[in-house]
């Protein structure tokens, strides 16, 4: 057997151990990436709703905020 070829065979394999290792968390990042992206607007879109639906109800209920006297310290 021929010994620097055998070395460099050796760690030629590490590597590619390696590189696919690194290939496969990076695809299970992009994955958790994608759908945490989704959840975000999701949740985004439900914060929107809710705040229309708040705004509704207290124009509704003549709360108007924009028509509230400011606070006693100005």
């Amino acid at each position: 057997m021929n010994g620097p070829d055998d070395m460099l065979a050796r760690r030629l394999d590490e590597l590619e151990v390696k590189l696919t290792f690194i290939d496969e968390a990076v695809q299970a990042l992009t994955t958790a990436d994608a759908d945490q992206a989704q959840r975000i607007a999701v949740l985004e879109r439900a914060l929107r709703d809710l705040r229309g639906e708040m705004a509704s109800l207290r124009i509704a209920q003549g709360d108007d905020p924009h028509n509230e006297p400011p606070p006693p310290h100005y």
